[in-house]
């Protein structure tokens, strides 16, 4: 796990990206924003009243003097961020209804990182995932020719390392969002030194059995290549198929991938949510995320779970998808 985030650190060191972190008196966040802002890693912007802040830094007896420290009750440029936040919204928002919204630390935040005053955000120790998520999508929103966003995870033991996606927003994907998560997750297993070989999993392996959900998975596969024709893809897998070499001859002679897949795509929310957590739990992976992927601006949500290494990891992803 120390090896994943070497090169990420070294190359943060010459960057000092700012990360928001709206949840700012949660013991779990300002303990990993002194650790990252000590460390000269990333400079941490944490949302609230600066005295409450710094009263709980005092407490816990950690350093946040590197961390810059914005109250949205008492912000300087308020009214330049309604105004901007009005325009994006495009009539979905009064000025009224601005001011109201940006008091929470999500949407405050969320500006921030719209605005350029920021490079990325990462909440959700306290809160929902819609609630982190939500905000991104109406400010920040997708990337061009992204239609939506998901949720990878790095599962990592010892020197292993693949990609889990998608296991945190899409409950029932389609072939079309398949296949852009296929694409978008090739492009973060590149951010951890992962040469993507991407398989599409299923219930079935290359038609050994056929329905709706098979053919969904199936036809994901040319629609992934028509955006990315250099990619490295194939199923329908099951997960043997696509990881035991000895299977692949068998189930899968004529695919490219021989049971070296390392970027794993499920079917369906409940399919990667279970399959990761039981690499987690059973297998003793380590799981980094979710990372967000197909916004315009890194956006990252933690797990209400979360422990302080937690933080600091996602902070650094976060600082790394910026850059």
């Amino acid at each position: 796990m120390t090896d994943l985030f070497e090169k990420i650190k070294e190359n943060l060191h010459s960057e000092q990206k700012r990360i928001v972190f709206p949840e700012a008196l949660d013991v779990r966040i300002i303990e990993a924003a002194s650790r990252l802002s000590n460390e000269e890693l990333v400079t941490p912007v944490l949302i609230g009243d600066e005295d409450e802040i710094k009263q709980k830094a005092s407490r816990l007896d950690v350093n946040v003097n590197k961390c810059v420290i914005l109250d949205p009750e008492n912000y300087e440029k308020i009214d330049e961020m309604v105004n901007a936040f009005v325009e994006r919204r495009k009539g979905k928002a009064t000025e009224e209804d601005a001011r109201e919204l940006l008091k929470d630390g999500n949407y405050f935040g969320t500006m921030l990182v719209y605005m350029k005053e920021a490079d990325g955000l990462v909440s959700g120790a306290i809160h929902s995932t819609a609630d982190t998520v939500r905000p991104a999508l109406q400010i920040i929103k997708t990337k061009e020719g992204i239609k939506k966003t998901s949720g990878v995870f790095i599962m990592v033991r010892g020197e292993e390392k693949y990609v889990f996606a998608d296991c945190a927003i899409n409950i029932a994907p389609t072939s079309e969002d398949l296949a852009e998560i296929a694409v978008e997750s090739a492009e973060t297993a590149k951010l951890f030194d992962i040469e993507p070989r991407v398989a599409m999993l299923s219930f079935s392996t290359k038609g050994s059995a056929q329905s709706e959900e098979t053919e969904k998975v199936a036809q994901a596969i040319p629609l992934a290549k028509q955006k990315n024709n250099d990619l490295v893809i194939d199923g329908e897998f099951q997960f043997d198929a696509a990881f035991v070499p000895s299977v692949a001859v068998k189930k899968a002679p004529d695919s490219p991938i021989q049971g070296n897949a390392n970027t794993f795509i499920f079917p369906s929310l409940e399919a990667g949510n279970i399959g990761y957590k039981i690499a987690q739990r059973l297998g003793q992976f380590d799981a980094v995320g979710p990372i967000l992927q197909g916004l315009n601006k890194p956006v990252n949500d933690l797990s209400r779970g979360c422990s302080t290494e937690d933080v600091y990891k996602l902070a650094l992803i976060t600082a790394a998808q910026s850059m």
